[in-house]
């Protein structure tokens, strides 16, 4: 985990544009020279923009150090993988629920019966209901119902979408 890491360097990435949470994607890469300097590149994968920065070790770390921090993540790698699939499935339900919050002013959501409205409408506060818990199978579930609940709204802005484009179009 991030908040067990030891920090090296900081440098700011300028000129990438900041988007929600998830959205962004940026490859990092590392290599470590035989003089022990390590050299990081981050990339943004949408527009291809690069930055680099060079950490010269400032103080090193003994052997004996790196063996505790080796055993270390090793005696936590189970803990650690668990939040991060806790992590990961939050960030999934926000997305969904970002992505639905939009829905609501896209005119496929006035095609809803007022039944399906009520489903979506519960499907979510379930969803926020175990949004905090420790277990991300239940988010993940929750998630998942959710995404049955939306189906047909899904469906109905893809139609609305697709009809729009076509529209004044000959087949």
């Amino acid at each position: 985990m991030v908040k067990d890491c030891r920090s090296l360097a900081r440098f700011d990435l300028k000129d990438i544009e900041p988007l929600p949470a998830g959205l962004a994607r940026i490859e990092v890469r590392f290599l470590i020279d035989a003089n022990g300097i390590l050299n990081v590149t981050a990339r943004d994968m949408r527009t291809g923009k690069a930055q680099s920065v060079e950490v010269k070790p400032s103080y090193g770390l003994t052997d004996e150090q790196v063996e505790a921090m080796i055993r270390d993540s090793i005696e936590r790698a189970a803990e650690d993988f668990t939040e991060r699939q806790l992590r990961e499935a939050r960030l999934e339900a926000d997305r969904l629920m970002a992505a639905l919050e939009k829905a609501r002013d896209n005119p496929a959501w006035h095609e809803l019966s007022a039944e399906e409205k009520i489903a979506i409408d519960c499907a979510l506060n379930e969803l926020l209901m175990v949004y905090h818990s420790a277990d991300h199978l239940l988010v993940r579930a929750h998630i998942d119902k959710l995404n049955q609940a939306t189906l047909h709204l899904a469906e109905t802005m893809m139609n609305t979408a697709v009809a729009a484009a076509l529209k004044g179009t000959k087949i």
